[in-house]
């Protein structure tokens, strides 16, 4: 399996006013994507609110970003589930539609009671579209599902065959450098906290998801290719700076914080559905204060405005 390298963004999914998808949106959306230089994007993630979305919204959705990057970019498809047999039906649509991978958080109401339990039940999800690479999605901070990776890729190699990796969302460096490296690197374990993609490229980390790329893209990227010519005082200096950007939004909701940082830079994406809220005008406003004192707007000019 060809491993990934770059970036993929988690995607926004656009809404109307009314809570419904903006289906309309996602062609321009995608080709911001393919213009910012991005490998791939990771659709119906936490950044695109899948959770809040119906099965049947997250198929549409899932096809709708397919259609649109017609093959310019990866789709990976976000299948997980409280329900195994939902997560199951999304992964088969999945193939269906034509995407180039899925990945399944963990259950997150009756969750996984061992790394065992973890891997029967990722394998269920897997088997529903053997034809597609699987990536375990491991967020901790969001499933409260916090095991062993290691031992998990020794249960779930086996037992799944299209396992390709993980997709690791956690600060633990020390574990993630070891699974990159188990059984001589045979998996594709891609990084997904954006604010240590520097830490976790000096470990080995060749691709990462994020949900900051999908407005910054072009300045991690070029943290990247500072580090890949060994330019490390640029990188850090680079990547210094989106940490402090991090920094401003995570006083924030950050979902609702980062579709109103896409909104200011031209792209009105829609409101967020409950329980997550869109921000009150005040909060915007000072938000958008504290992102121009560190001349964000000015880093990450706005481009392709659209609008609903």
């Amino acid at each position: 399996m060809e491993k990934v390298q770059g970036l993929i963004a988690a995607a926004f999914t656009p809404f109307h006013e009314d809570g419904s998808i903006n289906y309309s949106l996602i062609p321009a959306l995608v080709d911001k994507l393919v213009e910012d230089g991005l490998r791939g994007i990771f659709v119906c993630g936490s950044n695109g609110e899948g959770p809040n979305m119906t099965t049947t919204e997250r198929m549409e959705v899932a096809a709708a970003f397919t259609k649109a990057a017609n093959k310019r970019l990866l789709i990976f498809v976000h299948v997980g589930h409280s329900s195994i047999a939902e997560a199951r039906q999304l992964a088969a649509h999945a193939q269906q539609i034509g995407a180039d991978a899925i990945s399944a958080v963990a259950a997150f109401y009756f969750k996984p009671t061992s790394v065992q339990n973890l891997a029967d039940s990722m394998a269920q999800i897997a088997a529903a579209a053997p034809e597609l690479p699987f990536y375990y999605y491991h967020i901790p901070h969001l499933t409260g599902v916090g095991m062993d990776m290691i031992q998990f890729l020794e249960i779930a190699g086996p037992a799944i065959p299209n396992l390709a990796g993980i997709k690791y969302t956690a600060t633990t460096l020390q574990e993630y450098q070891a699974c990159l490296q188990y059984q001589g690197g045979k998996y594709d374990i891609l990084y997904g906290l954006d604010e240590m993609l520097l830490p976790a490229m000096a470990v080995g980390a060749k691709g990462a998801i994020g949900s900051t790329y999908t407005f910054a893209a072009p300045l991690y990227l070029q943290t990247m290719e500072a580090f890949r010519k060994g330019d490390m005082e640029r990188a850090r200096a680079l990547h210094a700076y989106m940490v402090e950007v991090i920094r401003i939004l995570v006083k924030y909701p950050p979902i609702p914080g980062q579709k109103a940082i896409m909104q200011m830079l031209g792209w009105d994406l829609g409101p967020c559905r409950l329980p997550l809220t869109t921000f009150p005008e005040a909060a915007y406003l000072k938000f958008r204060d504290e992102l121009a004192a560190l001349s964000f707007f000015d880093k990450a000019p706005a481009r392709n405005v659209v609008h609903t």
